[in-house]
């Protein structure tokens, strides 16, 4: 994207306050980092050090008419909730009206992915006729064929692409998961070798060895198809995602091109916000 003002360097280094009066929206997606609490006011200068501060700094020196927040569900229990009731106070410390903070679904976006953001909103106080309404949920939900296949949402089937591969072991293994189905559908001699200690641990790991259905919602993805932990095996050929398919659930058009290794645009993708649920 030739055409966009890109700056490649520390945001801590950048000057917002040549965009004062010029930008209407501001958005951040920030880490949800502790704050110190013990004797703090938790003003914006409590934020000081954190990558939150950087966007509440933005905010007060563009004063855009909206600021929108984004983050992963876990900031709604983060220390308990302090730490997004803070970020909240230092927003309305800026003068900006905070909406109650909106967990989105989404699948409900015509996203194909079972995927959370928090979004936090805020508008400028001293606009009295600035509005805001989330977006309504779709009713229809998305598949894995929706994502990958020609159809409502792409109007071609996915393009070919770089993917990780299986060693041989794995792809043995994989080959006997079935389309949804996870580590607990294969022989029980084969879930002790491939789990080891896991194997006699509590808890679902759903996760593992678990392979993508034609007709569910991917699941969230992560930086990595192929990590042991959260397997995005494809439905039918019996390897991770590819980098296009990746982007496709996501619903990145083709056309967008990520750069780097082919981790790097795992990482890429895996990191950003759907582009259906932003829009």
């Amino acid at each position: 994207r030739p055409h966009w003002d890109v700056r490649c360097c520390d945001i801590a280094r950048i000057d917002f306050s040549e965009f004062a009066g010029k930008v209407d929206v501001v958005t951040g997606g920030f880490p949800c980092q502790a704050f110190s609490y013990a004797g703090k006011k938790l003003g914006l200068e409590d934020t000081r050090g954190t990558l939150f501060y950087e966007f509440a700094r933005a905010v007060k020196e563009i004063k855009p008419l909206i600021c929108v927040g984004e983050n992963v569900r876990g900031l709604l229990t983060h220390d308990g909730g302090r730490t997004l009731r803070s970020m909240v106070d230092v927003l309305e410390e800026l003068g900006y009206a905070v909406l109650p903070p909106q967990l989105l679904k989404a699948i409900h976006y015509r996203v194909p992915q079972k995927r959370e953001r928090l979004l936090i909103v805020g508008l400028r106080k001293d606009v009295a006729d600035l509005n805001f309404a989330f977006p309504l949920p779709d009713t229809r939900i998305y598949t894995m064929r929706d994502a990958l296949k020609q159809g409502d949402l792409f109007d071609c089937d996915v393009p070919q692409s770089a993917g990780q591969t299986y060693p041989e072991w794995k792809k043995q293994v994989m080959d006997m998961v079935p389309p949804g189905g996870y580590w607990r559908d294969l022989p029980l001699g084969v879930q002790q070798a491939y789990m080891k200690k896991s194997f006699f641990l509590g808890g679902g790991k759903t996760g593992m060895a678990r392979r993508m259905a034609w007709t569910e919602p991917c699941l969230t993805l992560t930086c990595n198809p192929a990590q042991k932990q959260t397997e995005r095996c494809h439905p039918e050929q019996t390897r991770p995602l590819t980098v296009r398919e990746y982007a496709r659930v996501q619903t990145f058009a083709d056309n967008w091109l990520f750069s780097g290794s082919v981790s790097s645009q795992y990482r890429q993708i895996g990191n950003a916000v759907p582009v259906n649920l932003a829009r």
